[in-house]
């Protein structure tokens, strides 16, 4: 005995529960995001291919075009460096501090600012370049 099976002449596709996905992952993803905000301080970074990503709250330096030098923001002479940094830094060994240094700044001065960090007693440091 063969049973005959009822076929629906109008199959459709519901996309209602796939919108929902979507918009749970757009939700997800725009609140796990790291929007990190950028100094106001005109600097185009040099590039490098082996460079990587650091994230985490840090002191940052500034080397300009024009040889300027900026800590959080704050222009500094390069012979004050190690005494604002002495300020600035609470941890010796935990804080860390970027270097940004524009691709055509003096090479002489961001010696000068490592020197600087380095005589602050601050051994967590890195100069910060872009990635290629």
């Amino acid at each position: 005995m063969e049973i005959e099976r009822k076929r629906y002449g109008n199959s459709f596709f519901n996309t209602a529960p796939l919108v929902d996905m979507v918009f749970l992952l757009l939700l997800f993803f725009v609140l796990t995001s790291h929007l990190i905000k950028e100094s106001a301080i005109k600097i185009t970074l040099p590039e490098s291919k082996t460079a990587t990503a650091e994230t985490r709250d840090v002191i940052t330096i500034s080397i300009t075009e024009e040889n300027t030098v900026y800590i959080m923001n704050m222009q500094v002479k390069i012979e004050d460096i190690k005494r604002e940094i002495t300020k600035i830094v609470k941890n010796r060994d935990a804080d860390f501090i970027q270097i940004k240094a524009d691709k055509s700044a003096d090479v002489g001065v961001l010696v000068s600012v490592i020197d600087g960090v380095r005589l602050a007693g601050i051994r967590n440091y890195s100069i910060i370049t872009e990635r290629r």
